[in-house]
């Protein structure tokens, strides 16, 4: 089988992106498809891939998936790649989109110079809090600044679902063992879901510095969720302001939390890295 596919990044959280409408693949197929198209030595090579779909009750669909081989709810780098795939490619001209994603729809905003999408601002939604919605096992109404208790050490956690679940941590990520301690958080028996992982320092009231390691992936480049998720934290624990530039290691992400609509803004870019097509033989 022959795949044509798109590779795309946004502040280098970079995904395999195939059109769903016109390449077909049977849903039993995908795990061990996605683990082969993103690996980076035998594979495209990605932190997942990304189906654009058609769908019933929004202009587009996002199906994505981890480089593991598993379903994951929202990408906030995906989802604005995803607009400017389908603008780019003319398969719509609208500037205001509705994308499905995990059957929830996200509002998205996109920003042309010169016919193509430069920015794109996704309405993220209201930030979950309940830690049953999360989920994170927990007796508190917010797990704000809670204790994590590892074998490793005991971590200061702030819990927010984008649509995913996140752990906020307040520590440098320039002094951390992010491969140490990344899956140490994931695979904690307080996620029932496993978790994204973001490590953060707050360098003045509108600025955050932040790591991420993502649930099924590792460590990425950026996390468009995760800078959502970090932003409420940093907002929940006085840190902040309500609008926050996120300083990953691709690049620079604006999030703002509306309190009057209780929405969380995302603003960032994606760019087209190449576009081949690979040939795919499920028995190999």
């Amino acid at each position: 089988m022959k795949i044509v596919f798109t590779k795309m990044e946004g502040c280098g959280n970079d995904y395999v992106y195939i059109d769903g409408a016109k390449v077909k693949i049977d849903k039993d197929v995908k795990p061990e498809l996605v683990r082969k198209l993103s690996d980076r030595h035998f594979g495209i090579g990605s932190d997942g891939v990304i189906f654009i779909n058609p769908s019933d009750i929004a202009d587009f669909e996002m199906e994505m998936w981890n480089a593991d081989g598993t379903r994951a709810e929202m990408c906030g780098n995906g989802i604005r790649s995803v607009a400017k795939y389908v603008y780019d490619k003319h398969l719509t001209d609208k500037t205001s989109l509705k994308i499905e994603s995990f059957g929830k729809i996200k509002d998205i905003e996109i920003f042309p110079k010169d016919g193509k999408a430069e920015l794109i601002k996704v309405n993220m939604g209201a930030p979950i809090l309940d830690p049953k919605e999360i989920p994170v096992v927990s007796e508190s109404e917010k797990v704000v600044d809670e204790l994590l208790c590892t074998d490793d050490k005991d971590y200061h956690i702030t819990c927010v679902s984008m649509g995913n679940p996140h752990a906020v941590i307040f520590m440098d990520p320039d002094n951390i063992n992010i491969e140490k301690i990344g899956p140490i958080i994931e695979n904690h028996p307080r996620f029932p879901q496993r978790t994204n992982t973001e490590f953060v320092k707050v360098t003045d009231r509108s600025n955050i510095v932040m790591r991420v390691w993502e649930r099924g992936t590792g460590e990425t480049l950026a996390c468009g969720t995760g800078c959502c998720a970090s932003a409420v934290a940093c907002i929940l624990n006085g840190l902040t302001d309500d609008k926050v530039t996120v300083h990953v290691l691709g690049g620079d992400i604006i999030v703002e939390w509306d309190r009057a609509s209780d929405s969380i803004f995302m603003t960032g870019p994606a760019r087209i890295v190449f576009e081949g097509e690979i040939e795919y033989d499920e028995d190999k």
